[in-house]
């Protein structure tokens, strides 16, 4: 099924119909959820995907992807410990599961230690709020695990893993998006190296398992803290062009990564317009979701009305975009 650039929700992880709603009165028809809560300690069952997907169907919607098992189903596969061939065989299963029930996308991170922010967020227009990382607030010395992991040891643990799991996507249907390190330091956080924080970090990720199931969950935040608007923009080129962008966040922050903020989509660092109309050029056919939004008056903890402002911005410039024949 061919599909336009669109936009979608996501970001939740229980399956309400007040979800589903919404969803569809933003004028969606795509979502993803993150982390869902299903059962299981170790893998997900096929029963409770193809609920998900029955209940999705039946809102006349597409549930295109999961982004992000718990961390427990696989940390001992990033940081190479004791265990890891019985996380990959509960991989594999969740991976053919996901496929045997028609969910044709799983996002997934290489952040052992899980994504870091500063405390005390910063304060936007009007009082809103946006989350924070400076870099220098933090404990250079500090062990989240224990031991300091170096890049070439997760590099190795990244590359056992993708060796078994990718052909198993490949034969699942399941295509396999790559999130940023987030932050994207480059060094190390908490002692654990990060391997997915530049340009060449996913070149070589990218190039060295090729497939047309392996491609990115492009974080426009994320790629905008490594660099902002002209990486994102050469990011979109290269990457785009080559089909490996798989779905995208549409988020932006104030600043370089070692101490940003982020903000509202229309007064971040990067041209949006730019970026749908270098989407639109190099071919981009996925969906497109708000992610982290700022915390605006009276609004929910999930963000519905900070969500309705970004999906309202995104709808008019892929619009626009489309109208001038960009």
């Amino acid at each position: 099924m061919s599909l336009p650039m669109r936009v979608g929700l996501g970001q939740f992880n229980e399956l309400t119909d007040e979800k589903l709603t919404f969803i569809k009165q933003m004028g969606c028809d795509d979502f993803l959820m993150n982390t869902p809560r299903l059962p299981g300690d170790k893998q997900w069952e096929y029963e409770d995907l193809a609920a998900y997907k029955a209940r999705a169907d039946a809102a006349d919607l597409r549930l295109m992807a999961l982004e992000n098992v718990p961390t427990p189903f696989y940390d001992k596969i990033m940081l190479g410990q004791d265990g890891r061939q019985e996380q990959l065989q509960h991989m594999i299963n969740t991976v053919r599961n996901m496929g045997k029930a028609g969910i044709p996308i799983l996002g997934y991170h290489w952040i052992p230690n899980s994504v870091w922010r500063t405390p005390e967020p910063a304060v936007l227009r009007g009082g809103a709020r946006g989350t924070r990382f400076a870099l220098a607030e933090h404990d250079p010395e500090e062990l989240t695990h224990g031991r300091v992991f170096t890049h070439e040891e997760m590099w190795d643990n990244y590359c056992w893993y993708l060796e078994r799991i990718l052909p198993v996507a490949e034969k699942a249907d399941v295509r396999l998006a790559l999130h940023p390190d987030d932050p994207p330091t480059g060094t190390t956080l908490g002692g654990i190296a990060r391997i997915c924080s530049s340009f060449d970090d996913f070149k070589r990720n990218m190039d060295t398992f090729d497939s047309h199931y392996h491609g990115l969950d492009f974080c426009m935040g994320c790629w905008s803290e490594m660099g902002g608007h002209d990486n994102v923009i050469r990011a979109v080129r290269h990457f785009g062009g080559q089909g490996k962008i798989i779905y995208i966040h549409f988020r932006d922050v104030v600043g370089p990564v070692e101490d940003f903020h982020e903000t509202f989509i229309d007064c971040g660092q990067v041209d949006t317009f730019e970026v749908v109309r270098t989407l639109k050029e190099v071919g981009f056919d996925g969906f497109m979701i708000t992610d982290h939004v700022p915390h605006i008056v009276d609004d929910s903890p999930w963000g519905h009305r900070g969500r309705a402002h970004c999906v309202g911005f995104m709808q008019a410039l892929i619009q626009v975009a489309d109208k001038l024949g960009a």
